[in-house]
């Protein structure tokens, strides 16, 4: 197991997390951290976009990690944690774009 991997199994036993969660609060950190940090609205697009390249990024690294240690690859896996990642930061662009519930 490498450094990342390590890192990451160490937040969720740290933590108590499972790992589906762990790719939540990254998916919303980033989000909000991005939002936060260059002074966008939950309406950019940007913030969302950083939430997605964030989630390809870390299952590409999985997707690597696994094939060097010859462990079988689950495609459908890699793609239910980008979907766990992005859900809840789309799902926030979503109501700030199209309702008045969220306005910043």
């Amino acid at each position: 197991m490498n450094g990342f991997q390590s890192f990451k199994m160490w937040i969720v036993e740290q933590f108590d997390l499972a790992r589906d969660a762990l790719h939540i609060y990254v998916g919303l950190g980033t989000f909000f951290a991005v939002a936060l940090l260059f002074r966008l609205s939950l309406r950019d697009w940007r913030p969302l976009a950083a939430v997605f390249l964030v989630a390809v990024a870390g299952e590409v690294w999985d997707f690597i990690d696994d094939r060097r240690q010859a462990e079988a690859i689950e495609l459908g896996a890699n793609w239910h944690d980008i979907a766990n990642t992005c859900f809840w930061p789309l799902a926030i662009f979503v109501l700030a774009r199209f309702t008045p519930l969220i306005r910043r």
